[in-house]
């Protein structure tokens, strides 16, 4: 593997962090009720839906973050 490469995995790596902050606190995006969802308004399955990714992102991080 290239060292440059080597160096920057980790940062990259636990850059995927922040993609559930994002969409979670850029609340304007999901402050809707259409699409609905089972009768879920989006606001509140948007919310939800980010458990399981975001339990996802934190194991692709500690998986592939390991130098």
């Amino acid at each position: 593997m290239e060292p440059r490469f080597r160096r920057l995995r980790p940062i990259l790596v636990h850059a995927l962090l922040l993609l559930p902050c994002v969409g979670l606190f850029w609340v304007p995006f999901y402050d809707r009720a259409e699409p609905a969802l089972f009768g879920f308004p989006f606001f509140y399955w948007y919310q939800l839906a980010w458990v399981p990714l975001t339990s996802l992102v934190i194991w692709l991080v500690w998986k592939f973050g390991r130098a």
